[in-house]
């Protein structure tokens, strides 16, 4: 099994650099891989280097124009380069079996909700999730029961996105998991 994991490229507080490494270190122990964006900068550097130390699978894919600017992590043994963000996203989730969003930007919320989305479509039917870090994610989903209340976005759809708060978390939820069929299904016949 391996996970996609979005995060920050800036390093955030110290609590988000410890609970990044302990997470990369236990779903390594578990035996779960890690596709991640292929920088060593940032919460993605120690999530990557974490689980190297651990003796994990770690594979990352990134942009090229990025590579130009040496931010290629070198210590990844699987780096693979495309050409854009839009083939970056979509090889990830090629390799992944599962996604989840650690403390990040705008990056990092817009490549989960696009893998969210994309299971609401039926285009995959991997689980995705939030790392919640210090409450960092209460706020999104806040605005997530918004949306809910307001009509926008059915409440079977937001209670299948995971809130978990460790590895352990993560792997019980995803092996509970049962994806809601998609959002747009042809009429009957």
């Amino acid at each position: 099994m391996r996970i996609a994991v979005f995060t920050g490229s800036q390093a955030g507080p110290a609590s988000h650099q410890q609970a990044a490494a302990t997470f990369a270190t236990e779903l390594a122990r578990a035996g779960v891989g890690i596709v991640y964006g292929g920088g060593h900068v940032g919460l993605m550097g120690v999530v990557a280097d974490a689980a190297l130390a651990a003796g994990g699978e770690v594979v990352g894919v990134i942009p090229q124009h990025l590579v130009d600017d040496e931010l290629a992590h070198p210590g990844v043994p699987r780096m693979e380069v495309v050409q854009t963000m839009h083939e970056r996203k979509a090889r990830m989730a090629e390799l992944a079996d599962a996604f989840v969003a650690l403390p990040g930007a705008a990056g990092t919320l817009e490549e989960l909700f696009e893998a969210w989305t994309w299971g609401m479509l039926g285009l995959h039917a991997k689980p995705t999730a939030f790392l919640d870090v210090d409450g960092f994610w209460q706020p999104q989903l806040t605005q997530l029961r918004r949306m809910v209340d307001d009509g926008y976005l059915a409440a079977h759809r937001l209670e299948a996105l995971g809130v978990v708060h460790d590895a352990a978390e993560l792997l019980a939820f995803l092996e509970d998991y049962e994806h809601p069929a998609r959002k747009w299904t042809p009429p009957a016949a």
